[in-house]
């Protein structure tokens, strides 16, 4: 169990659920499909998998969790025709334009008439809350996805006062300063991409990608007042990833130094394999994120 995106929020007061109480909490809102005429449905699931019970499980003092989210498959392209076909087909018959009220009525009806032959989909969303150092971790490189899963958590618990990440120094500022002067902390490394846009409304970016960002061409682009808004950095020699302007993380791997300690921890065993990596995943990252909001100035708590 690895992350590869990391959507960080903090949280603004202590987690003190046990994880048992926290597991209780969760049953009420468990994992079920879509009924017959439901859209979308989303709920807890086992983190450790179909074979496994637990909504939750804990190791070292961290809590994984996992929201699974199925939803009803209906084109919209195959909607928009069978509804055309429907009001062209009742506007012959009545020999008048149907109102834009009863265009919606059809619509709505010839979706409630097919949703229960949709196909669903699923798919799961993991997270987990590192109470001691005040964090959930999601692993989602999608806003929407992540503000979900927060969501459904503050439904099961009632409320969690839980913020996205805010530090005293811009992010964009620290990522420009570092490629324009060429200096940054010792346990940073710069890699080779990066997208910089222009701050004005509407302006220009550039992507770059297997590209040596310390050249003339990089620092023009800077000196004409172009902003660094993601860049691909390591860090420690231990992790590797690119992070953006609000401080979301991507393409998240855990470099050698930290594969090392998964070779000598390796098992045939599902549940001890997902144990041992969430273990080390975790003490990881709780060792990296508070280092991350130090490199932009500290954490802003106004």
């Amino acid at each position: 169990m690895w992350f590869k995106n990391l959507s960080v929020f903090r949280l603004t007061e202590a987690f003190t659920l046990t994880p048992e109480e926290l597991e209780q909490k969760l049953e009420a809102l468990a994992f079920r499909p879509c009924g017959s005429h439901e859209e979308t449905a989303m709920g807890w699931t086992a983190p450790l998998g179909k074979s496994a019970q637990q909504l939750q499980h804990s190791s070292n003092g961290f809590i994984m969790l996992c929201a699974k989210k199925e939803e009803r498959v209906l084109p919209s392209s195959v909607i928009n025709e069978m509804t055309a076909d429907k009001i062209a087909e009742k506007e012959e018959k009545e020999g008048r334009k149907l109102s834009k009220k009863e265009r919606t009525e059809i619509k709505d009806e010839l979706i409630f008439e097919l949703l229960p032959k949709a196909f669903t989909f699923s798919n799961n969303t993991y997270a987990y809350i590192d109470p001691k150092g005040g964090w959930l971790v999601v692993d989602s490189a999608s806003a929407k996805k992540a503000e979900d899963l927060l969501s459904l958590l503050r439904k099961s618990l009632g409320s969690l006062p839980a913020v996205p990440l805010n530090t005293l120094d811009k992010p964009t500022a620290v990522m420009t300063e570092w490629l324009s002067s060429e200096h940054f902390p010792d346990d940073i490394t710069i890699e080779d991409e990066c997208e910089l846009r222009s701050p004005e409304e509407e302006g220009g970016s550039i992507r770059c990608k297997r590209h040596n960002l310390f050249v003339p061409e990089i620092k023009n682009h800077l000196d004409t007042g172009k902003e660094v808004i993601k860049l691909a950095i390591s860090w420690d020699q231990r992790l590797s990833f690119v992070i953006d302007d609000i401080l979301s993380i991507k393409r998240l791997r855990f470099l050698d130094l930290i594969q090392d300690q998964v070779a000598d921890g390796n098992s045939d065993d599902a549940a001890a394999k997902f144990d041992t990596d969430f273990a080390i995943m975790s003490a990881e990252l709780a060792n990296f994120l508070p280092r991350l909001l130090e490199l932009f100035g500290g954490e802003n708590k106004a």
